[in-house]
């Protein structure tokens, strides 16, 4: 069933509060504050790459709080264990018994900081329980609950003693964006003191109507001529010169999911080519392998997202439901 005009209605407002309480917190950065909201209601996780101090914990703190969820913060370190992140079975002398001692994975929002920190096989940890949400602890499955978002974070300028993200794990992620520094007016609001505390935040909606904010958003409408034309920008990616390895077809879904989100969150119940547009930077960068001629010739890979967006003619007819 498709999600009705009054629902979609609602759906904006309701986003529309989320994303202003979070950013009473959060100043000026209303644009990374929605991308963040559109991935978690699209069942998605997001990549932050960041120099320190720009925000990323508030942003995490905020969201739990506007959504009455539960928030941890992981630091990653050369010597973290994937244990120490999922939780570990530990033997009970007084019941004779093994007890489970979850992990702080079990949150609804998760600040994974400096990833890249840890080490592959601790980064691997979190690859079973970002795509399906569960994790497994000497042979028995345990889900962490809805919703769950995680924010992963890494420093793009120091790169001593880090373990780069493989490919694998960065595709696992439906977004990556940067909070980058305010601009003048939101940084003399920022030490004028004009940020609401994140503890001070109202909540704004339940964990579970998060849940069903995210199941409406999965039944907008896409039009055939919208899924060709994600599927020829996929498709533009792998044949780009500049490009040795293209989206996947993972990359593929997650941006029809977030261009579904991305419609109701803007009052409509079907899709339009600019949705795909506004998200195809960061749902599709971040999954690009470039050639190391174009790395060392300084081109990026958001660059290529925009050329191929350029290149790719989306449909004449607008689609409707």
């Amino acid at each position: 069933m498709t999600i009705t005009q009054e629902q979609a209605t609602w759906f904006a407002q309701t986003f529309a509060q989320l994303a202003d309480n979070v950013e009473r917190s959060v100043l000026g950065k209303r644009h990374v504050v929605e991308l963040v909201l559109t991935a978690m209601l699209s069942d998605g996780h997001v990549l932050l790459e960041d120099v320190p101090g720009t925000g990323k914990t508030s942003l995490a703190r905020a969201l739990a709080q506007t959504v009455s969820g539960t928030n941890t913060r992981i630091q990653f370190t050369p010597d973290l264990l994937p244990g120490d992140i999922t939780g570990m079975t530990v033997y009970d002398q007084k019941t004779g018994e093994f007890d489970f001692h979850p992990g702080p994975i079990f949150a609804n929002i998760v600040l994974a900081d400096e990833i890249n920190r840890a080490s592959p096989k601790t980064q691997s940890a979190l690859l079973e329980v970002m795509e399906e949400g569960k994790v497994t602890v000497d042979g028995i499955t345990r889900p962490v609950g809805e919703p769950f978002l995680v924010i992963a974070t890494q420093n793009p300028v120091e790169q001593a003693g880090t373990y780069r993200l493989p490919e694998a794990q960065l595709d696992r992620f439906l977004m990556k964006t940067s909070l980058g520094y305010p601009d003048h007016a939101a940084t003399v609001r920022i030490i004028g003191g004009a940020a609401t505390a994140t503890s001070d935040l109202a909540a704004i909606i339940a964990p579970q109507a998060m849940v069903g904010m995210a199941a409406l958003a999965r039944t907008v409408y896409v039009d055939a001529l919208v899924l060709d034309y994600i599927a020829r920008v996929v498709e533009a990616t792998r044949t780009a010169e500049q490009v040795r390895l293209g989206v996947s077809i993972r990359g593929a879904l997650a941006l029809t999911r977030a261009a579904r989100t991305r419609a109701a969150s803007q009052g409509r119940t079907y899709a339009v080519p600019d949705d795909v547009k506004a998200l195809a930077g960061p749902v599709l960068a971040h999954r690009l392998i470039l050639q190391p001629e174009a790395e060392f010739d300084g081109v990026t890979a958001d660059a290529v997202v925009g050329q191929v967006l350029l290149s790719v003619a989306p449909p004449v007819d607008q689609p409707a439901a």
